[in-house]
């Protein structure tokens, strides 16, 4: 890691000022001033700044029960964020794993650890969400093989993963894919002549939505459930 950003993680230093302390020779490496701000840090190095050792913030892993018309982005003048709804330092460092539309509700993964979220979003990982889905009209009976096939969605080179689709009712179904393709849930009804008229997400992986958080909540993973992903 960058010392101005090591040194932007263990305090309350701005990336700015982080810098600045560095040129300014007010920080040591295993007892030797350092003074480029590019310089890389590894886990033996000890680190000083203000008379004092600094140690490594560890990544933040949180989930959100997302409510309605709030974003899964930072830039909007219409919409509030996500992010937003976080009260804890250095949140603007944090960003969202696996993004929800405007108009849909559900669980939200946060973090500010780019290679955990990789493995949420990424198709390779195989990283599955299950979403609960409100049609507008009777899920026609081919659907569970259409999904299991793999549907193909318009403007689309290849088909999408196998989902699962399990029908709860006529116009009420869980469905869980792989992917994160742009509107994809909902392309995927339309490609069979319905429409979502609600949208759900419950599930990513194997972290569930806790059931306590009510719209607008959050709260950090557990060990177990960070590690899972």
């Amino acid at each position: 890691m960058r010392l101005d950003k090591f040194i932007c993680q263990s305090t309350n230093l701005t990336r700015t000022l982080a810098k600045r302390e560095i040129a300014r020779s007010n920080v040591k490496i295993n007892g030797e001033v350092v003074r480029k701000a590019d310089h890389k840090v590894t886990a033996d190095m000890d680190v000083w700044f203000g008379g004092k050792s600094l140690s490594q913030r560890p990544p933040r892993y949180i989930m959100m029960h997302k409510p309605l018309d709030v974003i899964c982005s930072t830039v909007d003048e219409e919409h509030q964020s996500v992010i937003s709804l976080i009260e804890a330092d250095k949140r603007d460092e944090l960003h969202i794993a696996g993004r929800l539309d405007v108009d849909t509700t559900g669980l939200v993964l946060i973090t500010d650890d780019g290679q955990w979220s990789h493995r949420v979003t990424s198709p390779k990982r195989e990283c599955s969400k299950l979403y609960r889905v409100q049609l507008a009209e009777p899920i026609a009976p081919t659907a569970v093989a259409d999904f299991e096939a793999g549907i193909h969605l318009r403007s689309e080179d290849k088909p999408c993963l196998p989902a699962k689709l399990e029908i709860l009712s006529e116009k009420e179904v869980l469905l869980t894919i792989q992917e994160g393709k742009y509107h994809q849930v909902k392309r995927m009804f339309a490609s069979q002549g319905n429409s979502v008229v609600g949208l759900h997400r419950e599930q990513i992986g194997s972290i569930v939505l806790d059931p306590a958080l009510e719209l607008g909540e959050w709260r950090f993973l557990t060990d177990e459930e960070a590690a899972s992903i």
